[in-house]
């Protein structure tokens, strides 16, 4: 499991991001508990796929102005895995 730090609000207080990759079933899970959001990403997903269901969800979650700087953070984190 990594541990990222992502600023969502407030530039003072980085919110902590889990990442988990079980390699052996070939998903990710992403978790941000500030937020209590939890995501699941199966290794076979395409990339643009995966960014739509990543801003749907997170839109829910975080004010739009900050949806599509957090969903290009979790991209680069999950790819670096």
């Amino acid at each position: 499991m990594k541990i990222r730090k992502a600023v969502l609000f407030d530039e003072r207080t980085p919110t902590n991001v889990y990442i988990y990759e079980n390699k052996k079933e070939e998903y990710i899970v992403v978790a941000i508990p500030d937020l209590e959001w939890s995501f699941l990403i199966r290794y076979e997903e395409e990339t643009e796929a995966l960014k739509e269901r990543l801003i749907s969800s997170l839109t829910k979650a975080v004010p739009k102005e900050h949806v599509e700087m957090l969903v290009n953070k979790l991209l680069y984190w999950v790819h670096e895995m």
